[in-house]
């Protein structure tokens, strides 16, 4: 074990790390300190992001129980952990509800709810025996705008990602009375290089469409500082839940495309 390591302020899970914002986020914990673990399904990329950051990192596929498993054995194995960040998820499609393709919408909550959940269950036991006494443990859950308010073509990812807010929210109440905080992090517009391409299954021209003319949406790094900056607050302090979202975007449909400037 490096000494960086050894004097860590502690063990933080991210997930999702292979690219985006969970990539960001790893960079950013390990850049203060921290004892980080990188999990994602492409060993490749984990591979590359522990070569530039010198973080852990654990092939898993969250939407697979043995993978779940085998991810905890070894967070067991390895002196556990005081922090989790759920950060896998995605969105496929933008079509109407009565359109909408079933695998897609089944996709999206196997990544977004049913993934979260099982990281949930089988990582929260051990949070709760490598937490120090006086300190507390953080679940940190990367939702989305489209949690909170409900857009044209978003039924699916909608409905996924207000599933996974509900689930944070009694989450918090069932651990009420243990110093564990529940904290969710929901972007707004994130420019990122594959979450639109994945969406529209790997149209490049549609993708960057999205983000046409839209004056500095957010990077993954603005939302690896928010979700860094919850988990550092005081041990008693608890970010329920903070929405981020670029000046441009007043609602996820509604946009400024074009420079902003003062009304005269």
């Amino acid at each position: 074990m490096s000494e960086q390591r050894k004097n860590a302020p502690g063990r933080v899970i991210v997930t999702g790390a292979s690219s985006g914002i969970g990539a960001a986020t790893v960079r950013l914990f390990c850049e203060r300190g921290w004892d980080v673990l990188g999990v994602a399904r492409r060993a490749d990329r984990l591979s590359q992001l522990a070569r530039e950051t010198g973080a852990d990192v654990f092939a898993a596929d969250l939407t697979r129980e043995d993978d779940v498993s085998a991810l905890a054995e070894y967070v067991r194995s390895n002196g556990g952990a005081q922090v989790l960040v759920n950060n896998a998820g995605g969105a496929f499609g933008l079509d109407s509800v009565e359109n909408g393709s079933i695998e897609d919408w089944r996709r999206m909550f196997e990544i977004n709810v049913l993934g979260t959940k099982r990281v949930i269950s089988a990582l929260l036991p051990i949070l709760r025996r490598s937490t120090p006494a006086g300190s507390s443990a953080s679940i940190v859950g990367v939702t989305s705008i489209a949690g909170h308010v409900a857009y044209e073509g978003g039924g699916g990812y909608n409905a996924a990602k207000f599933a996974e807010r509900a689930m944070l929210e009694v989450l918090r109440l069932e651990l009420s009375g243990e110093p564990i905080r529940v904290i969710e992090v929901a972007p707004g517009m994130v420019h990122t290089e594959e979450f639109s391409l994945v969406r529209f299954g790997g149209d490049r021209e549609r993708a960057d469409a999205v983000y046409s003319e839209v004056p500095e949406p957010l990077t993954a790094g603005d939302i690896a500082e928010a979700i860094v900056h919850a988990v550092e607050l005081p041990a008693h302090v608890n970010i329920d839940s903070l929405i981020v979202k670029p000046v441009a975007q007043a609602a996820p449909s509604k946009l400024a495309r074009g420079p902003l400037a003062m009304k005269k």
